[in-house]
């Protein structure tokens, strides 16, 4: 899914998250919305600090009691500086904010591609570009958007969420039993306008 359509998905389904909320908690609901909302678009934006920064202000545990998600967040950040071409502070937030991952095993192989791309003129070019790929950026912010979600106590899919997953593998499914020009990729901004 092109993440601008992940963006669409959940800004709508922030919306009807809205629409729905009773009106005594509904400050709150508006509130955690908008708050989701920033995070996922500062990940999108290729600003994972930013996403960590928010993302402990809406909880101050959530990022420690989910160290998977932490750490992608953190090596997200790590691939902007050495995209960016600041090798030495991407090797500085290495040894300050990723070495302490490295001593758990599950870690170990993703830090060393992360850090391997320090080694690389173009790291689009290297063995571990899926670390540069929206793909991934996506992965990590829905990861987030879960989180978030269940942090408020609410489901981890919006219904709106689930209805758009299922109607984008539906589409896909077509798409592959028809072939690619069968049906068009589905664009929620065109779907909206009519």
């Amino acid at each position: 899914m092109d993440p601008r359509q992940f963006e669409h998905i959940v800004s709508s389904s922030l919306f009807l998250e809205i629409s729905q909320s009773e009106s005594r908690s509904s400050s709150r609901v508006i509130v955690i919305a908008f708050n989701r909302l920033e995070i996922m678009h500062c990940i999108l934006e290729k600003k994972a600090l930013k996403a960590v920064e928010l993302t402990e202000q809406l909880g101050q545990d959530l990022l420690e009691k989910n160290k998977d998600l932490h750490f992608d967040l953190l090596c997200l950040h790590f691939v902007e500086l050495v995209c960016d071409g600041k090798s030495k502070e991407a090797l500085e937030f290495a040894k300050t904010s990723l070495a302490p991952f490295g001593m758990v095993q599950k870690y170990v192989g993703k830090l060393e591609d992360a850090i391997a791309l320090l080694a690389y003129e173009d790291p689009e070019k290297s063995p571990m570009f899926y670390l540069l790929s929206s793909e991934y950026r996506q992965q990590v912010a829905d990861n987030l958007n879960r989180t978030l979600l269940e942090h408020a106590n609410q489901p981890s899919y919006t219904p709106m969420e689930r209805l758009l997953q299922q109607v984008t593998v539906a589409r896909q499914y077509l798409t592959e039993e028809n072939g690619k020009d069968a049906f068009p990729p589905f664009s929620l901004k065109d779907y909206v306008k009519g």
